[in-house]
């Protein structure tokens, strides 16, 4: 079958961490993965002591950047990004804007999705930002997988976690805050389960696959 495609960005880190836990958990079903990022908007940002900097996702240094080719031939969609005031951050808002052409060719209809978070506080607005990362998929026509609540790990989690998606908090004022937490692991690990066993029920094989057997 063909891969399933973990799409995110990442500013300092943390959203990187979560997407390498999914992939893990998909490729532990032997589903094919691969794991992209989204291009960075050459923005300029103000550090925490009032100097410009050139804002750039630090995924882009070691993670190639998705195609839209890649986004249309994947068998499933984990789509993840950091907080920007409960809302995602505008590189992945702005990639999925240019996703037009697919929509009109019904590219992802029926596609499994899940979507993923980070911040750098327990209440910065996860939820909000899972959220409106589901709108355009839903658009898209994609079915969404959150994570239910057999998971043990959502009831006992004093860091992140929601139903909505897998997340993580990262505390901007404690040392290896970028660091993903037992249950946080654990919560990615069920997410990428979860979403390639939905991509395999839900993968219709195309007819050269069909003929070759796959």
């Amino acid at each position: 079958m063909k891969p399933v495609l973990v799409l995110y960005y990442s500013r300092h880190g943390s959203t990187k961490r979560l997407a390498d836990a999914i992939a893990q958990g998909i490729t532990s079903t032997d589903v094919p993965v691969i794991v992209r990022t989204v291009p960075g908007l050459k923005v300029e940002e103000q550090d925490q002591d009032g100097s410009a900097v050139i804002a750039t996702g630090e995924s882009e240094l070691d993670v190639p950047v998705v195609s839209l080719k890649e986004l249309e031939n994947c068998s499933a969609l984990a789509l993840g990004s950091p907080t920007r005031f409960g809302n995602m951050a505008a590189p992945m808002k702005h990639f999925l804007d240019t996703t037009s052409n697919l929509w009109l060719k019904g590219s992802l209809i029926d596609k499994p999705a899940c979507v993923f978070t980070s911040s750098s506080s327990m209440h910065g607005g996860q939820e909000s930002t899972l959220l409106s990362m589901m709108i355009p998929l839903l658009h898209h026509g994609m079915v969404l997988c959150g994570l239910p609540y057999s998971e043990p790990e959502l009831h006992t989690t004093t860091t992140g976690g929601s139903p909505y998606g897998v997340t993580h908090v990262a505390h901007s004022n404690l040392k290896n805050s970028n660091q993903l937490s037992d249950d946080e692991k654990s919560l990615c690990m069920a997410q990428g389960k979860r979403l390639a066993s939905f991509a395999q029920q839900l993968y219709t094989p195309t007819h050269s696959e069909n003929e070759n057997g796959i």
